[in-house]
């Protein structure tokens, strides 16, 4: 996989302006990633975000986006991060620069605004708390497993496929899986 921090972040810059005041709770944030992940799966057949997925204690997790949110990445490995989300503050992570508008999420194809919109509009009212729990909830997410003392537990593609209800998922994972390889090889990785 090829994980782009600067789409990564424009896609929490976009949650951070619908709420209104330019930033948004971290945990809100990662549960809205995810589920955008998943929508955009299941509208499209594949994910905004080219990551690792994993089950943790409040539910499911894109990994190295919860990571970056945490400011637990390097600045090295930054990637055009903090183009668009500023550090985190507490509870909440915001916008870079308070002038950033849609326009300005350049790595996030309309069809993927069109996904955020929707998932904005479905569950974008919910507070975190609310959000953990619809995570939880095994009828809306099979994917998620709780991981117990583990810490965390990975969400496979294809689980991922297959509690969307993709046709087909195994197949589907291993063509993505493919081209995230040959895309990988090509880029030099």
């Amino acid at each position: 996989m090829t994980y782009n921090p600067r789409k990564a972040s424009q896609t929490v810059a976009f949650f951070a302006l619908k709420t209104g005041n330019n930033a948004v709770n971290v945990l809100k944030a990662v549960k809205l990633v995810y589920l955008s992940d998943r929508e955009n799966i299941a509208r499209y057949g594949f994910p905004i975000l080219d990551e690792r997925r994993v089950c943790m204690k409040h539910g499911p997790v894109n990994s190295y986006t919860y990571d970056h949110i945490k400011g637990e990445v390097p600045p090295e490995y930054d990637g055009g991060w903090g183009e668009f989300v500023s550090d985190r503050a507490g509870h909440a992570v915001g916008l870079a620069n308070e002038a950033t508008t849609t326009d300005d999420l350049d790595e996030l194809s309309d069809a993927e605004l069109d996904t955020l919109e929707a998932v904005w509009a479905e569950f974008g009212h919910m507070t975190q708390w609310q959000l953990v729990e619809y995570t939880h909830d095994i009828a809306n997410m099979p994917e998620w497993i709780d991981p117990k003392s583990q810490g965390s537990k990975t969400i496979t593609l294809e689980s991922m496929l297959s509690a969307i209800g993709i046709p087909s998922h195994k197949e589907h994972t291993a063509e993505m899986e493919s081209a995230n390889s040959a895309h990988g090889f090509l880029k030099g990785l």
